[in-house]
Order: C-alpha cells, then sequence, then structure tokens
C-alpha cells in the first residue's frame, strides 16, 4: 500500500464518493452511512488542515472544510430519505467534489512538484496518524458526535450545537442521560 500523502489523500476522496454514492442511491443503513461520512471527512479534513496545508498556500481549503462541516452535521441530523436530507446531501456532495477537484488539480500538484519523494511519505505518515487519531476521537465508546448531538437535542441541553464531542458527553452524563 503506497503511504505517500498524495495517494493517502487521494485515496480518501475515492472513499468518500463511494459513500456519497451510498446515500444517493438509498443502499444499506443511511443514518449509518451518513455518520461514517461525517467521521472521514472531518477526520481526513483536520489531517489535511494540520499536516498538508502548512506545506501549502491553502486557506480557501479551509474555509472550504468548514463549509462541509456544517453540512455535514446538518446531515447526520437530518432524517434519512427526507427532502431535508436530500437536500443537505446534495449541498455537500457539490461542495467536496468541488474542493476534491480544486485539491487535485492544483493543490496537490503543486505539493508533487515543490516536495521530494521521502517528503511526501514523511507527510503521509504524519497525515496518516493525524487521521486515524481523529477517527478514533470521533468514534471513541462507538458513538459519533453526531449521536451525541442528537441525544443532547433529545435531553434539550442548552448550546449543545457549540460543544464538541467530550462536551456533549459531559453534558449529557450531567443531564443523567
Amino acid at each position: 500500500m503506497t503511504s505517500d500523502v498524495i495517494s493517502l489523500i487521494t485515496q480518501d476522496h475515492r472513499e468518500v464518493e463511494a459513500l456519497f454514492e451510498r446515500l444517493r442511491s438509498g443502499q444499506g443503513d443511511q443514518a449509518a452511512t451518513a455518520a461514517e461520512l461525517h467521521a472521514l471527512l472531518t477526520a481526513h479534513s483536520r489531517a489535511e488542515e494540520d499536516r498538508v496545508y502548512p506545506q501549502l498556500d491553502a486557506h480557501h481549503g479551509v474555509e472550504e472544510h468548514k463549509e462541509a462541516e456544517v453540512l455535514l452535521d446538518s446531515l447526520v441530523r437530518a432524517e434519512p430519505g427526507s427532502a431535508e436530507f436530500r437536500q443537505t446531501l446534495q449541498q455537500l456532495e457539490d461542495a467536496v467534489t468541488h474542493h476534491v477537484k480544486e485539491e487535485e488539480d492544483e493543490l496537490l500538484p503543486q505539493l508533487t512538484e515543490s516536495a521530494t519523494p521521502e517528503r511526501l511519505r514523511e507527510l503521509g505518515q504524519a497525515f496518516k496518524q493525524r487521521r486515524d487519531e481523529e477517527l478514533r476521537a470521533l468514534t471513541v465508546t462507538g458513538e459519533t458526535k453526531a449521536e451525541l448531538y442528537e441525544q443532547a437535542q433529545r435531553a434539550d441541553i442548552p448550546g449543545r450545537s457549540r460543544m464538541d464531542k467530550q462536551e456533549l458527553r459531559d453534558a449529557l452524563r450531567q443531564a443523567g442521560t
């Protein structure tokens, strides 16, 4: 398996495209697939921002990641099959497709030209480590942030939309749920 940063990022892009296809086609458990997409895209984005973007002038990419995170949160909260779910999925897919094309056509070739093969492998290792850390954090105890958010919503916990995963877990514990 190739471990340079370019290969790892593009592999994630293909996996995200497959998840979009599964969601569009209605195959399987839509809520679980949306949660899987949420975890992968969030972990991927954070790893890019922390380990790859500092090597490039990629401020625009960070803005696109923030837009995608807002849409991801909306998607996992929407009822699968509903008009809101389909509309949010389409907006998210459009935004991510644009971002992926920009990355693969501009940023990654720029990185390939400016870094040695050894540096690309080092960045790949750093990217993978950071992405895997985030994936573990997002799925610790088998609960995704989206699942915790839904529990907090049912418990009517104020400020839940601004909480991270640990804060949601703590607030739920304090609320006795």
